[in-house]
């Protein structure tokens, strides 16, 4: 028997098949344990890919415990280390040591681990996890490289055609800021606003549509998941000041402003819709929200807390808009004062982005 370590099916998937070709007579265990991951929607989302990939390989799974903390606590110190660096070291001995002691629990000699098919791990720091392994519980720690030969690329044709879910980070948050900061892009896997609103493109949206993906299968319906260019956005803090004190504001997606701070006053009135005098803001009342909505909220507060759906809320602000995705400002606020002074802070951003998107052709 032998225990493999499991940390994506995009990497297991391959691995495991390879693994079945070399070594036929011997049972595959997998044990999926990756505390490293972050958020734990992400290490949800990961999860959910491996049990698949795992019941369409005939191998048993083990999940681990999530010991986030404990993770955090073994890395303290070595936030600022590149990719393949100290921190990567810690990493390993902690995931290959929980990796080892189940072995041993299990009763099974022998342990590897699905890091080594990753492009961005190193061989050789897993081979001296590894070693330290094998010394200090007398197992065999078994070295492998599939990546050689093609072995990549075949990995990843492998993981199109099966349909994986394909993460584009290690899964650390230390590696992940580190990430985007170079690709100059927003780490929006670490945004989960308090309404608890599913953002596009969020793991929250992903979870969601491959959740969908496995109950296609169980029913035999055909699908396909497709990717396209969008306009993404992300509030990241916002707060109206009227006449100097705080009012509670709610904003519609897509709202920007060039300055995150400016002051207004209203200055227009058409229909239900009040026109500030800056940067074509716009401000309506909770009441005619509720109208546009066909909601019945009773104050802001519960609004920001129970918003309608992303897509609803950006219907609601077309309504109120002439253009379709504009970025003008959209407040709504409970009741409009005409004559009063406002001081909007809004911090937000749109960003060009990649989804994914499920298509039932059943």
């Amino acid at each position: 028997m032998i225990l493999v370590h499991i940390c994506c099916a995009v990497d297991s998937h391959f691995f495991l098949q390879k693994l079945q070709e070399k070594y036929p007579h011997d049972k595959l265990v997998g044990f999926f344990y990756d505390p490293n991951i972050h958020p734990y929607s992400e290490y949800y989302l990961r999860l959910l890919d491996v049990k698949r990939s795992c019941d369409m390989l005939g191998i048993e799974l083990i999940e681990g415990d999530y010991d986030y903390e404990a993770w955090i606590e073994a890395v303290r110190g070595f936030e600022d280390e590149p990719e393949q660096g100290k921190r990567c070291d810690i990493c390993f001995d902690n995931r290959l040591e929980v990796s080892a002691k189940q072995a041993v629990s299990l009763g099974i000699k022998t342990l590897t681990t699905t890091l080594m098919m990753s492009p961005k791990k190193s061989i050789k720091q897993l081979e001296n996890a590894g070693k330290l392994i094998e010394q200090k519980y007398d197992i065999d720690f078994l070295i492998v490289d599939f990546r050689k030969g093609g072995g990549t690329n075949e990995q990843f044709a492998m993981a199109k055609k099966n349909r994986l879910y394909h993460q584009d980070y290690c899964g650390c948050i230390y590696g992940l800021t580190k990430q985007r900061e170079s690709q100059k892009r927003v780490a929006d896997e670490l945004f989960s606003p308090i309404s608890k609103q599913i953002l596009p493109e969020s793991i929250q949206e992903r979870i969601k549509l491959y959740e969908k993906r496995i109950l296609l299968e169980e029913k035999n319906r055909p699908y396909k998941i497709v990717r396209e260019n969008f306009l993404n956005y992300r509030l990241f803090r916002s707060s109206l000041k009227l006449n100097k004190e705080i009012i509670p504001s709610h904003i519609l997606p897509f709202s920007t402003t060039k300055r995150e701070f400016l002051k207004f006053k209203i200055e227009d009135k058409i229909q239900d819709i009040y026109f500030a005098n800056r940067e074509n803001i716009r401000l309506i009342s909770l009441s005619t929200y509720n109208k546009l909505s066909n909601q019945n909220y009773k104050n802001i507060k519960e609004l920001i807390y129970n918003p309608p759906s992303f897509n609803s809320e950006l219907e609601h602000k077309n309504q109120i808009v002439n253009t379709t995705y504009s970025l003008s400002a959209v407040l709504v606020i409970e009741d409009i004062v005409l004559d009063g002074r406002y001081e909007l802070l809004l911090d937000s951003i749109c960003y060009e982005d990649v989804k994914e998107i499920l298509v039932n052709l059943g």
